[in-house]
C-alpha cells in the first residue's frame, strides 16, 4: 500500500469544493460537516474559501476534528507571493492552520522554479501556517525532482485526477514503489460513473451505487477520494463507500474501463505520464 504515515493523516474520504460557489459551497460544507464528513478540500482559485471558512465556524465542529486542505494558484508561487496568499486564505477559512497545503499545478512553464516555491512551502510550515505539505497534479519527473529539492517526507500527498476511465496506471504504480500517497479528484468522473453500465451491473451486485463502488474501489488502494456533490442524499451515500467490499471479478471488469479519459487538462498542465 501507499505510505502509512501519511494515509493515516488524511482522511480516506473528504469533501471537494470545486465548481461550488457562495451559498451552494456554504450549504454544500454545512450539510457535509453535519453528516459527519471531516476532511475539506479547497483551493485559492475556486474562490469559496469564505464560504467554507463560514460554514466550518458555523458547524461548531471542534478544529481538532477536522482535516482542511487548500492549495496555491500559481500566481502566488514566488517568494514574495506564496505565504501572503497562504495567510490570506487562512483568513478567509477564518482558520489560524490549515492541516495540508498542496501546491495546485506544477509552475506553467516552469516560469517559477520548484526550488521557489516548494522552498517557500516549507517555510510556510515551519511558520506554522499548514502542518502538511504537498503537490497536485505532478508528473512522475516532476515528483523526482521535488523529492531531489525537499525530500519524499515532505510531499504528504500528490492530488491528481483518478476515475474508472482514466486509472493513470504509471503514476499509481510510481506512488506505490516511492511509498507515495494519493489522492483522487474528480473520482467520480464528473458524473460519468453513473451512466457506465459495468458500474451499474457491479453496484447492483452489491446493493450500492455506482459511486460507492468508484470510491471504494480507490480506497482499496490506499488512494484518498474527494468527491464533490451539493446533494445531501449523494453526499451521505459517499460516506457510505467504504462498506463495499469489491470481489477479484469487480476489479478485473473496473481495470478494463481505462481509456486515458483526461477531464482537467488545462493548457499550462504539464506533459502527462
Amino acid at each position: 500500500m501507499m505510505k502509512s504515515t501519511s494515509e493515516s493523516m488524511i482522511p480516506p474520504i473528504g469533501m471537494g469544493t470545486f465548481r461550488l460557489k457562495g451559498n451552494d459551497a456554504y450549504q454544500a460544507v454545512s450539510t457535509a460537516l453535519e453528516l459527519g464528513y471531516r476532511h475539506i478540500d479547497t483551493a485559492q482559485i475556486y474562490g469559496n474559501e469564505q464560504d467554507v471558512g463560514r460554514a466550518i465556524t458555523d458547524s461548531g465542529v471542534p478544529r481538532s476534528e477536522l482535516f482542511v486542505t487548500t492549495k496555491i494558484w500559481t500566481d502566488n508561487f514566488t517568494q514574495d507571493k506564496l505565504i501572503p496568499s497562504l495567510r490570506e486564505s487562512l483568513d478567509k477559512l477564518q482558520l489560524d492552520q490549515v492541516d495540508l497545503t498542496l501546491i495546485h499545478w506544477p509552475s506553467p512553464g516552469g516560469k517559477v522554479p520548484m526550488q521557489e516555491y516548494l522552498g517557500e512551502l516549507m517555510n510556510a510550515r515551519e511558520q506554522g501556517l499548514t502542518r502538511l505539505t504537498g503537490v497536485s497534479n505532478f508528473t512522475i519527473d516532476l515528483l523526482n525532482e521535488a523529492f531531489e529539492l525537499v525530500g519524499p517526507d515532505n510531499i504528504a500527498t500528490n492530488q491528481v485526477e483518478i476515475h474508472p476511465f482514466l486509472q493513470n496506471r504509471k503514476l499509481v504504480e510510481f506512488a506505490r514503489e516511492e511509498d507515495l500517497h494519493l489522492t483522487a479528484y474528480m473520482p467520480l468522473a464528473v458524473g460519468k460513473v453513473m451512466q457506465d453500465e459495468t458500474l451499474d451491473r457491479i453496484a447492483e451486485e452489491h446493493g450500492a451505487t455506482p459511486p460507492q463502488v468508484v470510491m471504494a474501489w480507490l480506497m482499496r488502494q490506499g488512494i484518498a477520494v474527494i468527491p464533490s456533490s451539493t446533494k445531501r442524499l449523494h453526499l451521505e451515500s459517499n460516506l457510505e463507500a467504504n462498506r463495499v467490499q469489491l470481489t477479484a471479478d469487480d476489479l478485473n471488469f473496473i481495470h478494463q474501463l481505462d481509456r486515458g479519459e483526461r477531464i482537467a487538462n488545462p493548457d499550462f498542465a504539464p506533459e502527462w505520464d
